[in-house]
C-alpha cells in the first residue's frame, strides 16, 4: 500500500494550510487528503506522477490534487529546492470566489502536465524572469506570515494564495492561446467545462445537484451537460461518478477501510449502488478489486 499523508500532521481544522521552503531529496510514493502546490526554486530532479516519470527544472509550477499519487527521484550530485503549499480545498470556499467574481481562478487546477489529455492540459507550467519573481514573491510572503503569525496573518495568507491562483490563471490561459490559437468563444466553453471537472474533483465527496453547479459556474442548467457532453462525451453526473470511482480505486488499494466505508467516502450513501455503479465501470465488484490489487 502507498502512504497516504494525513491533513493532520500538518495543518489545523480551522486554518488547513501549510507552507514550507526545503531541499527536496528522493521521496517514495505516496498520496494525500490534501491539496499540494509546488514551486521548483532551483535545481532538477524527477517528479514521478501515478507511475510516471517527468523532469522538472527551477521555474516548474505544477499541483498533485487529493487522491493522487506522486514522488521524487533526485540525483546524489543534484539538489532541488522547493516550496510546498499545502491546503485543504476548503481553504478557499467557492462562496468567497463568487463574491470575488474569479472563479475562473480554479483553472489553477490544470497548471501541471500529469493527467490524462483530455482533462488536463499535457504542458507544463514552466515561469521565467518577472512571472517567476513575482510567484516566488508571493509564495515567500506566506511563508513569512505562517512563520510570523502576527495579528492578522491568516487573512492575508488566504488573499495572498488567491492572488497567486489568479496569475498562475492568467499564466496558463496566455500559454493556452499562444499555443493552440482557439476562439474567444471556444476558450470560454473550454474554460468553463474544465472549471465543472475540476470542481468535481476536488468535491466529488459532496452532495452535488445541477442547481449548485449552475450557480456557481452561471450557466444553466441545459448549457451544463451540453458542455460536458461536447468536451468529454458523458454528462455531469457520468463524469461525476466517473470520478469518484477512480478515487474509491485508490482507497481500495491504499487502505484498509471497509467497502461500505470507502463508499460514503467518495459520496455514496447507497453501498448497493456504489457496488453496481463500480462493477458497471471496473467490470468486478470493490471486494474482487481489491483482492486483485
Amino acid at each position: 500500500m502507498k502512504d497516504i499523508l494525513s491533513s493532520n500532521g500538518y495543518m489545523k481544522v480551522e486554518f488547513p494550510f501549510w507552507i514550507t521552503r526545503t531541499v527536496q531529496g528522493s521521496i517514495r510514493e505516496h498520496g494525500h487528503e490534501f491539496v499540494e502546490l509546488v514551486y521548483v526554486v532551483r535545481g532538477k530532479g524527477m517528479h514521478v506522477f501515478e507511475g510516471t516519470h517527468y523532469e522538472v527544472h527551477a521555474g516548474d509550477v505544477f499541483i498533485i490534487n487529493p487522491g493522487e499519487t506522486h514522488a521524487y527521484e533526485v540525483e546524489k550530485d543534484e539538489q532541488m529546492e522547493i516550496i510546498n503549499c499545502l491546503f485543504m480545498p476548503s481553504f478557499i470556499p467557492d462562496a468567497l470566489l463568487a463574491e470575488l467574481e474569479i472563479t475562473g481562478s480554479m483553472d489553477y487546477f490544470y497548471v501541471h502536465p500529469f493527467l490524462k489529455q483530455e482533462v488536463r492540459f499535457n504542458h507544463r507550467l514552466n515561469l521565467h524572469g518577472q512571472d517567476a519573481a513575482h510567484v516566488l514573491l508571493l509564495l515567500e510572503n506566506m511563508i513569512r506570515e505562517m512563520n510570523g503569525r502576527s495579528i492578522g496573518h491568516t487573512t492575508l495568507i488566504r488573499l495572498q494564495l488567491i492572488e497567486l491562483l489568479v496569475l498562475l490563471s492568467r499564466y496558463y490561459t496566455l500559454m493556452h492561446q499562444q499555443r493552440v490559437h482557439p476562439s474567444p468563444r471556444q476558450m470560454e466553453r473550454e474554460m468553463t467545462v474544465k472549471r465543472i471537472y475540476g470542481y468535481l474533483e476536488r468535491n466529488y465527496e459532496k452532495q452535488i445537484t445541477l442547481q449548485s453547479l449552475s450557480s456557481l459556474f452561471n450557466v444553466s442548467i441545459r448549457q451544463l451537460n451540453r458542455l460536458m457532453q461536447e468536451e468529454y462525451n458523458r454528462s455531469v453526473f457520468e463524469a461525476l461518478h466517473e470520478v469518484r470511482i477512480e478515487r474509491a480505486k485508490h482507497l481500495l488499494l491504499d487502505t484498509d477501510e471497509k467497502v461500505i466505508v470507502i463508499a460514503t467516502m467518495v459520496g455514496y450513501e447507497d453501498q448497493s449502488f456504489f457496488n453496481r455503479l463500480f462493477l458497471r465501470h471496473v467490470g468486478c465488484s470493490p471486494s474482487q478489486y481489491r483482492a486483485s490489487g
